[in-house]
């Protein structure tokens, strides 16, 4: 939710218990970040383990993929140019998964880097595991958000406020 998306405004009935803007939920948190409450930090800590589990588990399908091209004698050209594939996508993917935890990335470029995305997991599993390991991944971004979309909302309804048909004229 960007601050310039108008967001409606909260039953009387809910959670929050006060109108206007709601917190967007964040992947494995939901809106615990706001507040850290309700398990955030255990979210966290099993974020972090998660993703720093997942990333070893993927260099270990990419150690197995490099076995193969060496029992299959591909030749040392094609499996230094598999390595260094691998290896560039990875630090690509981590800088502009890193870089989307800070603000939001084009849709357009997005889609257009897909496929280095994919071939560079394990750079995403790592900036995901650093990023957790102070907060909730993207939560910098949410927060920032989320505080604009409220003080708009608090400037809206202070200048809305009373009836002016019991105002005085000067």
């Amino acid at each position: 939710m960007s601050a310039d998306d108008s967001t409606p405004a909260a039953p009387a009935g809910s959670p929050a218990g006060r109108l206007g803007p709601r917190p967007e939920p964040l992947r494995f948190f939901g809106t615990t970040w706001l507040h850290h409450d309700s398990g955030y930090t255990a979210r966290r800590i099993a974020v972090a383990a998660g993703s720093l589990a997942a990333a070893a588990v993927s260099c270990l399908v990419l150690r197995l993929a490099y076995q193969g091209l060496q029992i299959a004698a591909i030749g040392g050209f094609v499996t230094l140019l598999m390595v260094v594939m691998f290896a560039v996508c990875s630090a690509m993917a981590f800088r502009h998964t890193w870089d989307g935890f800070t603000r939001r990335p084009d849709p357009d470029r997005q889609a257009s880097l897909r496929g280095l995305l994919t071939v560079g997991f394990v750079g995403s599993l790592l900036a995901y595991f650093f990023r957790s390991l102070t907060e909730a991944p993207g939560e910098k971004l949410h927060r920032e958000e989320y505080e604009e979309a409220r003080r708009q909302y608090e400037q809206r309804t202070t200048r809305r406020s009373g009836n002016p048909r019991n105002r005085r004229r000067r």
